[in-house]
């Protein structure tokens, strides 16, 4: 099987049969897309040309551990983005995960090719995560003007990030009805369809109750923009839907107000509620459910909070410190 068929056949395996999201889709068809390219456009390949000089195709049978390494070898020495130059480790990992989904898919459909477990991914460092310390979430919070409803919608933005842990693009998906602030928690569909119950704090929820206290109009989204130009064809929810990149952009506007050097956004704040959560005695599994992570893995990142509970451990119940 030529690899432009199977990369066809599995993107559309991955959306139809897994139900991914269509942004996964996507990523799947970029990191696919670009070994296909860069796989038939290598010079010592010639014989895969045709007689135009223009690549034809390749075997999915004939893809070995060889063209797997020279790959990662060119992901690492040899490719730079344009506009971010070197790729990091972690992004060259991305291509990976998405071939060895793919090689996965075709050995299930009892395709010839190379085993998804010879291809092992990079080991990563250890990652350093900012976070806002307690002082700094306050002035970030009070830099915020609520005299408007533009500012007490902002102010509600910074809260509810704060408080559910939620990424930007789950938070700008949110509808009206899907929030009960009266309870205080709601139903989340996140990253991988994976679903989770996140909470509002006491602050949220008063700051979402004053924002929707605001509202006059009948549209579905939680969070709406007040700026930018009119759509032509009226004001339809998706039209007035807050976008990710607002959010960003508010988030820098709050952080240079607050005096904060260093630049921040919105992921920094699900940082600051995951470190909030273990430094005031939550267990990591729970803050693992909470955030939404598959593995358990991905939450340790936070190792700056449970190292200092370790030691606070240590100098409490080691005999030698008695």
């Amino acid at each position: 099987m030529g690899i432009k068929e199977a990369i066809l056949r599995f993107l559309e395996y991955s959306e139809l049969d897994r139900n991914l999201s269509l942004k996964t889709v996507r990523m799947y068809g970029y990191y696919l897309h670009f070994f296909q390219n860069w796989l038939l456009n290598r010079d010592q390949r010639s014989n895969i040309k045709d007689q135009s000089d223009q690549p034809k195709d390749f075997s999915v049978e004939n893809i070995d551990e060889e063209i797997i390494r020279n790959f990662r070898l060119y992901l690492s020495h040899e490719y730079k983005n344009k506009f971010k130059g070197e790729l990091k480790r972690q992004t060259q990992n991305y291509f990976l995960v998405a071939l060895r989904s793919f090689f996965r898919y075709l050995i299930k459909h009892k395709v010839k090719t190379i085993s998804p477990e010879t291809i092992e991914l990079g080991k990563l460092r250890d990652r350093n995560i900012k976070y806002l310390m307690e002082d700094e979430l306050e002035r970030l919070f009070k830099a915020v003007d609520t005299k408007e409803t533009m500012g007490i919608r902002d102010k509600a933005i910074l809260e509810v990030l704060f408080s559910t842990g939620l990424r930007v693009s789950e938070l700008v998906s949110l509808n009206r009805e899907q929030v009960n602030i009266d309870s205080g928690e709601f139903g989340i569909i996140g990253k991988g369809g994976k679903a989770r119950v996140v909470f509002l704090s006491k602050r949220a929820k008063e700051w979402l109750t004053k924002y929707l206290g605001k509202r006059t109009d009948p549209n579905r989204p939680l969070f709406i923009r007040y700026s930018g130009p009119k759509p032509k064809e009226g004001f339809t929810d998706e039209k007035l839907r807050l976008s990710v990149r607002s959010v960003e952009r508010l988030i820098e506007k709050y952080r240079k107000r607050a005096g904060i050097l260093f630049r921040i956004g919105p992921h920094i704040l699900r940082h600051s509620y995951a470190t909030d959560l273990l430094s005031h005695g939550a267990d990591l599994r729970s803050v693992q459910e909470m955030l939404g992570h598959k593995n358990i893995s991905t939450t340790q990142i936070y190792t700056h909070v449970t190292n200092t509970r370790l030691k606070e451990i240590h100098e409490k119940f080691h005999s030698g410190n008695k």
